[in-house]
């Protein structure tokens, strides 16, 4: 940054040599000024910190406790579900940039003034901070991210300021931040008892709006006033590796609100960590005050990526969650009918219209015979009356007048209300919904993505029965939305275990990119050849094929055989073996089908039994309990035989290594149902766009589109088919590979990998496995039985 800051400087050709020397001589001295002065301070607050673990180490307790005020949010009259009249649309012309984020206007103009706002040209604080260059390090879950802050806090880094008097060898403490979002860092208790991640967002907002008293609003947010205390949680999160439950804390020590003070700390981190959605929203990199120009960026378990940036801009809302909608909006108009007023009235008939209009068009798909589709934004809001609504004024109004978590918390009220003078009805009355996100919020990023229409994204609608149905907006591609962060960063980084099949991250996630500028590393493992058996598995004992296709997936004597090549299995193989079936449902039939008995009055599974104790991954419950068990039987040199779904709770983020995972079986290829609207839309999409991109080239190279033989749109054709395939092909092996990635976790480790499926045996699947396990595979010929 300093030596681009001398760039201009050197370009003024008319200033004599040695004036420029000067300058520059003097802004590096200003500048390690600056650096030294600031290392000090982390310095001081290190050794101080220090000196309170070491305090508490001796058993010596701090004598004071400091309060967290309970900011009152709550008052228990019906004028708090008011409506206050509600502004013309024209009077926030600023508005529209900022809807999205969910961060109130009054806000970002108090970050702005505190230079931790989105606004390019900030005003700094009376000390300049200095803007390091830096990583932005991206993982899933802030556990993911917690594991790899750990693993800062081992090496030990020179300083970057040498003084040539120092003679003794020191080192610099890396400077690390880490980001999130209210839900983990609102200190509120107010606010945080909310729950979920939407209401304590608009509960935030709501309390700096101007119009809420100022006895009400939130004592722990940052103002001109509490600067010292920003700067203060600025150096002390800078000071130490602090992970997010550190910087909670942090913030209730210090008396400053993290989620908002921690954007100061920004600009002088060298490695940022924060989860998926702060970096790849838009919006969220914006409010923050992220730059990403520059730096680097490094993207942990990036085979999620392409889903992940699906889901963040995915949207679905339910026949049923409609449905209450309306019925919590006709209980609030009940009470507050005649206290509406102007827009509010205009408004509220409009929601009313429209969810209407959304539940007919549900209900009606609900009676029919498909169990799903696409879906026509035409057909969607076909209803009388419809199409003279103004979505896009709709949307601002939803997300500016609190009318959601107004009529969500007076019909919470009136049922707690309702309890407390029949307490015989508890089990007729829902528990309030104070803790989940009100209903009609979900409208909202559904009427965003309407009105912000991509040709990336799609309508579709799926049903389990008349009244299970589903309106969702899919994301077909992800190219669109990541391409910011690939066009403003230094470098990008995509990091992973299991990132096998890397093509489609070159053809479907930079395909604007030339694949010259795309490098790919792909690493052995760390342990010996010896340590690895990978096989896969075509026939079972009674030379019965395995292909677990859709037409073959319930062949009783294909379930009967597998049953036998396990019991064979489990007879040699010592300690724990996880077995992934294709699905929930197909791992209830297969060992439903165990369970019956033959001539001898004995089941497969009973015998499976007599080798290990057998447990099961459960759909709807948590993972835990079941881990906790197994790894028990594991540990009382029992053994234990694992029932898992690829895809499921036990295929990632699980480590089974050592005994609990000697082996990792994979049952069948757990292909997407390629008859599915979605997956049909994807391929489609995919298809047309690929002979979209070959067209354009064609055009670039200087021919005609109009001069195209039927021979080169056939081999266009043929190859975005080819595309089309292997993408499904890709979607399914980066689920295996997730699985098998289960086992095997440090060097000395050791395991076998048994992929049962005569389609394992093909060179088109064994391409897309990683290396390190092809480079280990064998066949039954090798292995005998």
């Amino acid at each position: 940054m300093f030596e681009q800051g001398l760039e201009e400087l050197q370009k003024n050709k008319e200033e004599p040599e040695w004036v420029i020397e000067q300058v520059k001589a003097r802004r590096r001295r200003e500048m390690v000024h600056q650096r030294e002065d600031f290392e000090l301070r982390l310095s001081q607050i290190r050794a101080k910190e220090k000196a309170i673990r070491d305090k508490f180490l001796r058993g010596e307790r701090s004598s004071k406790k400091r309060k967290i005020n309970h900011t009152n949010v709550d008052k228990h009259d019906d004028e708090q579900f008011v409506l206050e009249e509600y502004e013309s649309d024209e009077d926030k012309k600023t508005h529209d940039k900022t809807a999205r984020s969910l961060y109130s206007a009054e806000t970002l103009l108090l970050l702005d003034e505190l230079g931790m706002g989105p606004a390019a040209d900030r005003k700094q604080d009376d000390e300049e901070i200095y803007d390091e260059t830096k990583i932005y390090f991206c993982s899933r879950t802030h556990s993911q991210l917690t594991q790899f802050i750990n693993e800062l806090r081992r090496p030990k880094f020179p300083p970057s300021i040498v003084n040539s008097n120092d003679k003794e060898e020191k080192f610099e403490d890396l400077k690390h931040l880490t980001l999130g979002s209210r839900k983990n860092l609102c200190i509120n208790p107010g606010v945080n008892r909310l729950g979920s991640l939407t209401a304590i967002n608009e509960r935030c907002t709501e309390l700096q709006q101007s119009s809420t008293d100022s006895a009400k609003k939130c004592a722990f947010l940052p103002s001109e006033e509490s600067q010292a205390l920003v700067n203060s949680f600025r150096d002390h999160s800078l000071a130490t590796i602090k992970d997010i439950e550190d910087m909670n804390s942090l913030g209730k020590e210090i008396g400053i609100c993290p989620y908002y003070a921690s954007r100061s700390a920004i600009k002088p981190a060298e490695i940022v960590t924060l989860p998926y959605p702060l970096l790849l929203q838009k919006t969220a990199r914006e409010a923050l005050g992220i730059n990403l120009k520059g730096n680097i960026v490094i993207i942990d378990e990036a085979h999620n990526l392409m889903d992940a940036i699906s889901a963040i801009n995915s949207v679905e809302i339910s026949l049923k969650q409609l449905k209450q909608a309306r019925e919590q909006l006709g209980i609030y108009l009940l009470k507050f009918r005649n206290r509406l007023k102007g827009k509010n009235r205009v408004y509220i008939a409009q929601v009313i219209r429209l969810l209407d209009s959304l539940i007919e068009y549900l209900g009606k798909l609900g009676l029919s015979s498909q169990t799903d589709g696409t879906v026509s934004e035409k057909d969607l809001f076909a209803a009388k009356g419809i199409d003279q609504i103004n979505l896009f004024k709709l949307t601002n109004y939803l997300q500016r007048s609190k009318i959601a978590r107004k009529v969500e918390g007076y019909v919470a009220q009136t049922k707690v209300l309702a309890l407390a003078k029949k307490p015989k009805t508890f089990d007729s009355v829902d528990p309030s919904q104070e803790n989940s996100t009100p209903v009609i919020y979900r409208l909202i990023p559904l009427l965003l993505a309407l009105t912000s229409p991509q040709k990336e994204g799609r309508l579709f609608f799926s049903k389990t029965s008349q009244e299970h149905v589903l309106l969702r907006y899919l994301l077909l591609d992800s190219s669109t939305q990541f391409r910011e962060v690939v066009s403003s960063a230094r470098a990008v980084v995509l990091a992973g275990g299991t990132m096998s099949p890397m093509s489609d991250y070159t053809f479907h996630l930079f395909p604007y990119i030339d694949e010259n500028q795309i490098n790919t590393l792909s690493c052995g493992h760390v342990i010996p050849k010896s340590n690895l058996l990978a096989w896969d598995l075509s026939k079972g004992p009674n030379e019965v094929e395995f292909e677990f296709t859709f037409k073959t997936l319930n062949n009783i004597d294909m379930i009967d055989e597998l049953g036998r090549a396990l019991l064979n299995i489990c007879a040699v193989v010592p300690d724990g073996i996880i077995v992934f079936l294709p699905s929930y449902n197909y791992l209830n039939s297969v060992l439903t089908r165990w369970s019956v008995k033959d001539a001898n009055s004995q089941s497969i599974l009973q015998r499976l039994d007599t080798k290990k104790p057998i447990f099961k991954e459960s759909k709807s419950e948590s993972a835990d309990a079941t881990l906790h068990e197994y790894s028990r039987a594991i540990y009382s040199q029992r053994g234990g035989l694992l029932f898992s779904v690829v895809g499921g709770k036990m295929s990632e983020g699980i480590n089974f290594s050592d005994a609990l995972g000697r082996c990792v079986i994979i049952i069948g290829l757990p292909f997407p149902n390629i008859k599915s609207a979605e997956w049909k839309a994807r391929i489609d999409y995919i298809e047309t766009s690929s002979i979209e991109r070959l067209k354009a080239l064609h055009v670039a190279e200087g021919y005609n589109l109009d001069d195209i033989s039927e021979k080169k749109k056939a081999e266009w054709k043929k190859k975005a088919t080819e595309l089309g395939k292997d993408f499904y092909e890709n979607a399914c092996m980066r689920a295996v590979n997730q699985s098998i990635g289960r086992v095997i976790r440090h060097k000395e480790d050791y395991a076998a990998i048994l992929m049962i499926d005569q389609r394992f045996g093909s060179e088109r699947i064994k391409k897309k496995l990683p290396g390190w396990i092809k480079d280990s595979m064998i066949s039954k010929a090798d292995l005998g039985y």
